[in-house]
Order: C-alpha cells, then structure tokens, then sequence
C-alpha cells in the first residue's frame, strides 16, 4: 500500500501512474471474472435454444429451464454431484489428518533418514501428474481390480505430497519450547499433536483443506479414467453427456456447472479468514 500511496516525483505522473495501475488491475480483475459471468449468464438460457450456442453477454431473458433440463435430463444427475462430494470430502478430510501426522512428524521429530526421506518426497512431488497416471492405471485396474469404485476415485489422492510439505514448513515455525514444556506435563506425541499442534496449525490446515477440495471437486482426467458407468461419473465427468457428435445442450450443461461451483464458492467464503492469514503470514514474519 505504501509503494501505491507514496510518489516522490510530480503529481501530474503520480497521478498517471496510479490510473495505469487502476486500469491494469481492473482489466486482470474483469479477465478473472469473466468466465465465471458467462457461465452463471449462459446457465439461464433456454435450453431449447441450446444447440445454437448463443453467446451473448446479456441475457434477453431469465430462465430456470436449463436448471431443470440438467437434473430432468439423467436419472443419475445428483448422482454425480454426490459422488463428488463423497470423494472430494474424503479426500479433503485425509489430506488435512494424514500430511498434517507426517508434516508435525518431519519438522519436530527427530529419527533416522527423516532427511533423506524427505528428500525423497521432494522429488517426488517433481514427477509431473501425467507421468503417473499410466502406472497408477495398471496398479488400480489391473492388480488391485477396483475400478469404478469409490476406492479407486479416492485412494490416489489420499494424501499428496505438496500438503505434507505444506504442513511441515509451517510447523517447523512452531518453538520448540512449546512442545518441551508439554513433554515436561507428561504429555505423549499424540497428546502434542492433537493438543498443541492442530489448534496453532488452522490457518494452514485452512488453506490446505480449500486447495485439496478444489482440486479433487475439479478433477476429470482421473475419474474419466477409472469409471466405466453413469452412477459411478463425478459431476465434472457428467458434464460430459451434455455434448454430443452434433450439437451441445450449452445452457445445462452451464447450469450443472454453476451448480458444481457453489460448494467450492461455500468452503471458500467460509474459510476465507483463513486462507487470507495463511496467504499473509510469510510476508509479515519476513
């Protein structure tokens, strides 16, 4: 704010200055909002008028019909939407329990090889995402024979390796006296964790819990890959039925997607707090 504020120099170029930061921010503003504006509009267009793939950026008309098309449309329609949230919960929910475990395990205890394994799970997260997909395919679906199972949409993202080294930069942050004063009361490592390390954590646990849930809500590679039926396909699979050799029902299909929003929109706002104290917190301890 104060880079913004202060100005040195004329105030004719503080002034031109401060409008070519405004317009910039406005035009990065508007490029973000923009997709989001569209959807919302085009989800309240006719949903006979869907083939014609009328992109206007104000509607003629308000209509609640493509809302209705989407869930008249398959038997399985909230279907979809409860298999996203059964699998981005889970997944969500042991993310935040298991690399919160392995982040307090790395940064505050000490054992033998926590460096090298650590190391390990740095390059690890160095893998690009696709390069694994084809071995993960053949251990889920050929060894293990459990595809199109909440299993097989849930186990490979149990716990990611940017969350448990998210969790241990942050705890590595915690004093130690801390934690040598609650040994001192008798206090065990489970006790530590639960008692002392969680509750100074939530703003990590926070942002970690907003970023797995987007992430696993967002996912379509991996359940397009591991479903082979309709009652199994998560909502961003389903969206996919939406659009055929010939034509694309383009309003429902935008309503399904503006309805698959609004949980992210929820968990956002609900943990914006956190998540802006999480995204802060490095900048003020520097």
């Amino acid at each position: 704010m104060a880079l913004y504020s202060e100005h040195t120099g004329k105030k004719p170029l503080k002034y031109a200055r401060n409008t070519v930061i405004i317009i910039v921010l406005l035009l990065f503003a508007i490029a973000t909002i923009f997709p989001i504006y569209f959807m919302i509009i085009s989800s309240f267009g006719d949903p006979v008028e869907a083939g014609a793939m009328n992109y206007t950026l104000f509607p003629t008309k308000i209509s609640l019909e493509s809302y209705k098309f989407f869930f008249d449309y398959s038997e399985y329609s909230l279907r979809w939407l409860l298999n996203s949230l059964i699998v981005a919960s889970i997944v969500t929910v042991s993310n935040v329990v298991f690399a919160s475990m392995a982040g307090y395990a790395f940064s505050k205890l000490r054992f033998k090889g926590r460096s090298v394994l650590f190391a390990i799970l740095l390059v690890a997260m160095m893998i690009p995402y696709q390069v694994t997909q084809v071995p993960l395919y053949i251990l889920i679906v050929n060894i293990f024979e459990i595809q199109n199972t909440y299993p097989a949409l849930i186990l490979p993202g149990i716990v990611t390796v940017y969350n448990i080294f998210l969790s241990k930069q942050f705890m590595s942050s915690i004093p130690g006296e801390i934690l040598e004063c609650a040994k001192i009361e008798g206090c065990n490592q489970f006790q530590i964790y639960l008692s002392i390390i969680l509750p100074l954590s939530k703003t990590v646990l926070a942002v970690m819990a907003i970023l797995t849930f987007m992430d696993s809500w967002n996912t379509f590679f991996w359940p397009l890959l591991v479903t082979n039926t309709m009652d199994m396909q998560t909502i961003q699979v389903g969206l996919k039925n939406f659009r055929f050799a010939n034509t694309t029902y383009f309003a429902p299909m935008m309503a399904g997607a503006t309805i698959s929003a609004l949980p992210m929109f929820i968990l956002f706002f609900s943990l914006q707090k956190y998540f802006l104290r999480g995204v802060t917190v490095g900048a003020v301890k520097g």
